[in-house]
């Protein structure tokens, strides 16, 4: 039997009824040629799993919950396919969702990263359409919140959403995989941009439609969201922003936080959100102190992965500060979307 040309892998938690409805999506693909492994973090042996293996997807079981970026690693190392896609327990891919991805791949060499176009499902609105970033290593998702139809042009972007993404295996093979540190949150835009220093390309393939359950398993503005994204967006500048940019990286976070403070008061934006779903401003603050003490206490590791990734740079630090700067979002609506 030939190998595939894709392995889509799914990470899953809950395993409950939304993986069921992914599943289901990927059974009306138009074209055939994938294999599907599902990694069930969270030990289920449940009706979604049971659907699993009776569509023929390899179910991969690592005992325990082992995050994100190393489920992906696990399915990564079980299959030999030239492209690995990903995808969220919580989408829900429409038919032509992996063709699309597969050929712009395919026609572009020097794109190492797909991005899909991303709904919410159930609304008439983007989750995203690639990503940006912000001075302080944060992301946000290009075109989150915009009207369906506003992003219909195919065009190279930074780096996609692992929520539903596509990578080629020469490009991981080079680079390396997800890095397991990251646990959950921002393990794709750290991997998207060493692919970049290596010289890698994105391409945002608005034919790939994908519709999302948004932050179905962590929840819009949990404790455990903040802690993650704060902790991992400083090891994303550690590895990865150039000396320059990881000086003035302390000023941008202060902005934001200014920033987040403003749009709270004014009810408005992801701090708003938070103090209105977990009721306290204090735990927002802690969070952030704790995750800079964390990252203090990994400089060193921090210092030998920011190494590894120069050793692969295969463009200048100037060109990496202009493609950020191509693709960026500021403090100032990072704080308010």
């Amino acid at each position: 039997m030939p190998e595939p040309s894709v392995t889509v892998v799914i990470p899953t938690l809950a395993a409950d009824q939304t993986l069921g409805e992914c599943l289901a999506s990927l059974e009306k693909q138009s074209r055939r040629d994938f294999e599907v492994i599902v990694v069930d973090n969270g030990g289920q042996d449940n009706a979604a799993l049971q659907l699993a293996k009776r569509t023929g997807a390899i179910i991969v079981k690592p005992g325990r919950n082992v995050g994100f970026g190393a489920a992906i690693n696990l399915g990564y190392r079980r299959s030999r396919a030239r492209f690995l896609a990903t995808l969220n327990d919580d989408a829900v891919a429409h038919p032509h969702w992996l063709a699309a991805l597969l050929a712009a791949m395919e026609a572009r060499t020097d794109a190492g990263m797909g991005a899909s176009q991303v709904r919410m499902l159930g609304e008439d609105r983007l989750d995203s359409a690639g990503m940006l970033m912000c001075g302080d290593g944060s992301s946000r998702q290009r075109g989150h919140g915009s009207a369906v139809g506003t992003f219909c042009q195919s065009e190279e972007v930074l780096l996609p959403s692992g929520s539903a993404a596509i990578y080629r295996r020469a490009m991981l093979e080079e680079i390396g995989l997800f890095d397991e540190d990251f646990f959950l949150y921002c393990e794709d835009t750290d991997l998207g941009l060493r692919a970049r220093w290596a010289g890698w390309t994105c391409l945002y393939v608005a034919d790939a439609v994908v519709d999302h359950h948004y932050s179905h398993s962590a929840g819009r503005a949990s404790a455990l969201k903040a802690y993650y994204v704060e902790r991992n967006r400083l090891f994303v500048i550690a590895k990865n922003f150039p000396a320059a940019m990881l000086l003035a990286a302390p000023f941008v976070t202060m902005a934001r936080y200014a920033w987040h403070l403003r749009w709270m008061l004014a009810r408005r934006g992801a701090a708003a959100r938070f103090r209105e779903e977990e009721g306290s401003t204090l735990l927002l603050i802690w969070i952030a102190v704790r995750a800079h003490l964390v990252c203090l206490a990994r400089c060193v590791s921090l210092w030998r992965s920011r190494r590894a990734v120069r050793r692969t740079a295969r463009i200048s630090s100037a060109a990496f500060r202009e493609l950020l700067a191509a693709h960026a979002i500021s403090a100032r609506r990072l704080a308010e979307l």
